[in-house]
């Protein structure tokens, strides 16, 4: 390991990282681990890239030094970033398997028992045949998760790094609130949102925010396409920040005009399921447990709205297309998995076809603590109300009016008459 001072955590963090994934190694039998998923490769050595739909691994022997295979432009990513001392780059050319085949060769690995995550987005089946067919002489095992189970509790000081991507968030949501409004367009306010997320020190999340507004909102998953908000429409945000490739993210609803009964009902749902997981969340539950106790208090409802999906999902580092770690672990339900200190969730309790033909949402992202959870975020929970713009207008006016007013009572300092005497 090359030490440096110049990456996103103290280089001692990164040692804890590698003998703890070491001892896992040991764990299972392994002689070393063949790393190929974007999210765990950063986490192990602060590497990142855009680039990495062309073929990247990191390979960890138990006891040798590791090494990392990479297309030729990207290991200036290794140089720039990471401890990783020993490189193999391919060319554009050349033939990424075949370099990493060879590369196990070369460090006496190919006829080891090699880990490697079967179930990786960027190690397709067919690349994985290559390797079965030609490092004969080895056994390959499928390791997936090996680097998730370090990464589910976050550390101390991932923590602290997380609250710079929570005032990203904030930012972006606060701007993504005033924004909203009759006559704009759903890109206008998606504008808003990346800049002041950015402006705060955002950088580039792994999904740009959601925003659609009314009958829009039923569309899962969908973002700004150009529709212009009508007066008396609500607007329904989800803004991811992001910091060193770690995000947090929270939901919130704008309603333009009056707060119907329903929209009423669905915000104190969505609130007090958000207050109960405070109060009752801690080490020790499943997950199960809370989506059950979000799931019960957002189904008990007369307004013909449900949890359509989980309630919640780990997260933390992330490269597109997904900022969760729901496959790590997910709040939902015939699950088993134990809460923990230091794990953190995006909980979203949101509430889906209030009145059937409404999609509206208030989330929190928590941090597990020794004795319970807390929220990244400082930012009001309720729906935020804006007057249409006919009554916004009226509004105005009666300001104007009484501003007009009270220029008129002030007496003149040399006359002691009001303006309204002097007239």
């Amino acid at each position: 390991m090359r030490q440096r001072d110049d990456m996103t955590f103290p280089f001692e963090e990164y040692e804890r990282r590698l003998s703890e994934l070491r001892v896992r190694i040991a764990e299972r039998h392994l002689d070393a681990v063949v790393i190929t998923d974007p999210e765990n490769i950063m986490y192990m050595t602060d590497y990142q890239t855009t680039g990495y739909s062309f073929f990247q691994a990191l390979v960890v022997p138990l006891e040798q030094e590791p090494f990392m295979i990479t297309r030729a432009m990207e290991e200036s990513n290794i140089i720039a970033r990471t401890w990783v001392e020993r490189t193999r780059p391919y060319p554009d050319t050349g033939d990424a398997i075949q370099m990493l085949v060879d590369a196990l060769r070369e460090f006496g690995l190919s006829n080891k028992r090699i880990g490697y995550e079967r179930n990786s987005y960027f190690f397709p089946a067919y690349q994985q045949d290559f390797v079965h067919t030609t490092l004969t002489d080895g056994k390959l095992l499928d390791c997936f998760g090996i680097v998730e189970e370090g990464r589910v509790c976050k550390s101390a000081v991932e923590i602290e790094l997380m609250h710079k991507a929570a005032a990203a968030t904030e930012a972006g949501m606060k701007a993504g609130l005033e924004a909203s409004a009759a006559g704009v367009t759903e890109n206008d306010i998606g504008a808003a949102i990346s800049a002041a997320m950015f402006r705060a020190g955002g950088e580039p999340p792994a999904v740009m925010p959601y925003v659609t507004s009314g009958p829009r909102t039923m569309i899962g998953h969908a973002t700004w396409e150009g529709r212009t908000v009508q007066p008396g429409e609500h607007v329904f945000l989800e803004v991811g920040g992001c910091y060193r490739r770690y995000h947090t993210a929270m939901m919130r609803t704008v309603v333009l005009g009056e707060l119907s009964d329903s929209m009423y009902k669905a915000q104190e749902r969505m609130k007090l399921a958000l207050d109960s997981l405070h109060d009752y969340v801690q080490p020790g539950m499943t997950v199960s447990d809370v989506d059950n106790l979000i799931r019960n208090i957002i189904s008990n409802n007369d307004i013909g709205a449900r949890l359509v999906t989980r309630s919640g999902y780990s997260i933390g580092i992330a490269f597109p297309p997904s900022w969760d770690e729901g496959y790590i672990c997910s709040l939902k339900q015939g699950e088993s998995a134990v809460l923990k200190e230091g794990m953190t969730f995006h909980v979203i309790p949101w509430m889906w076809g209030v009145d059937g033909n409404k999609t509206c949402g208030i989330s929190d992202t928590i941090y597990i603590t020794s004795d319970g959870c807390k929220s990244f975020f400082n930012m009001d929970r309720d729906f935020t109300v804006k007057p249409d713009q006919a009554d916004k207008k009226l509004i105005d006016l009666g300001q104007a009016r009484a501003n007009e007013q009270s220029k008129d009572d002030q007496k003149d300092p040399k006359t002691g008459k009001t303006a309204k005497q002097s007239k």
